[in-house]
This record gives structure tokens, sequence and C-alpha cells, in this order.
């Protein structure tokens, strides 16, 4: 317990900043949000300047940013500009979405890499091995983005097997999630691939050979245990980046999630939703990251007191 209040209050300073990076990036964007909402309404500069003053948006920006965390203190995220909506309603009921996308994105990478590089690393030069790093190479060349518009093409228009639209079915959530789990299956292909390689060589897997271990208690009870370490490290860190391809993900198979519409809020210049929804994955990233610590210091206790005594 006390390791993980010791790290949530570690994490304030990363929320506060997530928070000064989420005003600050959205008031760099071009254009007016008052003129965007009155756009094709005739409106006069008068009413467009009432508009920004009943928004707030006249006021200096320190004041926007106090405004703004003290809405955040309160766990009110504001108001969509767009749909009037509370931005905390439109963001939970978009999240589920996402978080299908993301979950099976990262169960697709974790089904192929895991199996890939045990075999890989097993094995290393042989045939196995060069597939398993013919695959790896594949997923780290090819953008999540191409690689989801061929699939489209081959299985959606010309095989019609699966469909290229999101329709609220599972089957529509097959090819987004292998488009982006494949590039990180890649990545965790090869980064058990070595750990496993590195483990073998190691002191303590000949001591238990010699003790007479078979090779699959040497495998699941040793090497497979120590690679994973790294490996659920990096699942963790992968969630972000996953996060951020679950939005263009979204666009390209038209599901309705935080990813896409935090992309058109951008576009309109949505500054309560923009600044909700970075808020609002910073601190998902965040927990991540705490659980991800917290399993890892399951496998391997020394990682815990490590952590406990710094």
């Amino acid at each position: 317990m006390a390791f993980i209040l010791r790290r949530l209050f570690a994490s304030i300073p990363v929320v506060i900043g997530v928070t000064i990076i989420a005003f600050i990036l959205i008031h760099m964007v071009p254009g007016d949000p008052a003129q965007a909402m009155l756009f094709g309404s005739n409106a006069t500069p008068q009413q467009v300047a009432d508009l920004r003053t009943q928004l707030g948006l006249s006021d200096p920006l320190w004041v926007q940013y106090a405004n703004f965390i003290q809405q955040l203190l309160r766990g009110d995220l504001g108001t969509s500009y767009v749909t009037h909506n509370p931005v905390a309603s439109e963001l939970l009921s978009r999240a589920p979405s996402t978080l299908m996308l993301t979950g099976a994105a990262m169960l697709v990478a974790i089904v192929i890499g895991v199996p890939l590089g045990l075999v890989a690393g097993i094995r290393p030069n042989s045939l196995l091995d060069k597939v398993a790093r013919s695959v790896s190479f594949f997923g780290v060349a090819v953008p999540y983005f191409f690689l989801a518009l061929v699939m489209v093409l081959l299985f959606s228009i010309q095989m019609n097997w699966l469909p290229a639209i999101d329709d609220g079915t599972l089957r529509s959530l097959v090819l987004p999630a292998i488009s982006l789990g494949w590039g990180y299956s890649a990545i965790l292909t090869r980064l058990i691939r070595g750990r496993v390689i590195e483990e073998y060589r190691s002191d303590y897997v000949k001591s238990a050979r010699a003790r007479g271990c078979s090779e699959w208690r040497v495998l699941l009870g040793h090497v497979f245990r120590n690679s994973s370490i790294p490996a659920v490290t990096m699942i963790g860190l992968q969630f972000g980046n996953i996060l951020t391809g679950a939005a263009v993900t979204e666009i390209i198979f038209g599901r309705a999630g935080v990813g896409s519409f935090l992309a058109t809020s951008i576009t309109t210049k949505n500054i309560p939703v923009v600044q909700g929804s970075i808020v609002l994955i910073g601190i998902g990233y965040i927990l991540i990251n705490l659980i991800v610590d917290l399993a890892v210091g399951a496998i391997d206790p020394r990682t815990r007191l490590a952590a406990s005594s710094a």
C-alpha cells in the first residue's frame, strides 16, 4: 500500500504537466472557436466578441488556465462548444469503444509477439527464427495506417469477409485490432527473442540443467519468467502509443471513440473537449503504468523492494 501511495503522489506533478501541455497545445492551434461556432450564421463582429466573452476566451491565458484547473478539481471537464453537453459524458460514452480497440490491439500484439519471440529465442538462427524475424521486420516496416487501408481493400472490398466500418459487432473489431496491434507484436517479438537468448546463456540456466531440470521447467520456470519482466514494462509503455494510433485507426474504420472525437475536436478547436481528452488519456496512461509496476513487482519482488527503498 505504501508503494501505491508513493507512486500516486509522484504522479501529481505529471498530471499538472499534462494539464499545462493540454492547455498550451490547443491554444496554439489557429482559429477562433467563437467564429467556428457562429460560422454560417452571418454573425457580426460584436456577436463574435460577445460569445468570446461568454466562453471566457477574452480572459488572459493564466485566468483561463486557473478556471480550467478549478473545474478539474471539482471533477468538471467543461462543456462542449459543439454539442453543449458535458465533456465528461461525451468522453465516457466513447471510452468503451476506444478501450475495446486498444485492449484488442494489445491482445493481438501479445498473442503474436510472445510465441514468436519464444520460438525465435529458443532456436536462434533456425527456420522458425528466420520466419519470426521476417514477421517482426514486416510489422516494424509497415505503418499501421497503411496496413489498415490494405486490409480494408483486401478483406472488406475484395473478399467481403469483414466489415470496413464499425457496425457495433465484434467482427468489425477484427481489422482495426490487427492493423493496430501488428506493429507492436513485432516490437514484442524482438524484445522477447533477445531476452530469451540472453537468459539461456546465463549461469543459473546452466545450473538448473546440471541439477536435472527438464527443458520445459527451465523455459517456464526461469527463462520465460525473467524474460517477461521487460515485456510487461514495454506493454505499459506502449499503451500511450496505442491510444495515439487508435485515433487514426478509429477514423479509418469509422469508430466513434475518444481518439476520433479528439481529432475532430482539434479541427474545430473545441477547447474543453481537447483539454478533457488529453487529461483523461494522461491519467489513464499513469494508471496503466502503476498497474505495470505492480505486475512487475508480483513477477519479481526484488523490483518492488528496490523501488520501495529508493
